[in-house]
This record gives structure tokens, C-alpha cells and sequence, in this order.
């Protein structure tokens, strides 16, 4: 198991300040943002495999 799994997820991301932002900023950020997420998710499928092999090789 990973340590970073066991410590509590009380780090909330902070938000960024909107108002000043241009719309071609904005799209950027949203774009920035996506990518983002697509590693969140890449990250999240490569442990979920982990766990997976490592519960099939327990089962009876």
C-alpha cells in the first residue's frame, strides 16, 4: 500500500481569483485544468489495477 493512501486528504486546493482574468485565460485555465484531471484519473485507473492483482492474488 502507497503511504500517501493512508494520511488523510485534508489539502483543499485553492482557488484561483477569476475577475481579472481574460477570456482567453480563462479557456487556457479551463484547458490547464483538463489536463489536470486526465492525470487525476490516469493515476487513479494505475492504483485501482494495483489493488486489483493484489486482491486477486488473495483469493481463495
Amino acid at each position: 500500500m502507497f503511504d500517501d493512501d493512508l494520511e488523510p486528504s485534508t489539502k483543499k486546493t485553492k482557488l484561483r481569483n477569476l475577475d481579472n482574468m481574460s477570456v482567453e485565460e480563462l479557456k487556457e485555465y479551463i484547458e490547464a485544468m483538463k489536463a489536470e484531471i486526465a492525470r487525476v484519473e490516469a493515476e487513479i485507473s494505475k492504483k485501482q489495477k494495483h489493488m486489483d492483482a493484489a486482491a486477486s492474488l488473495f483469493k481463495s
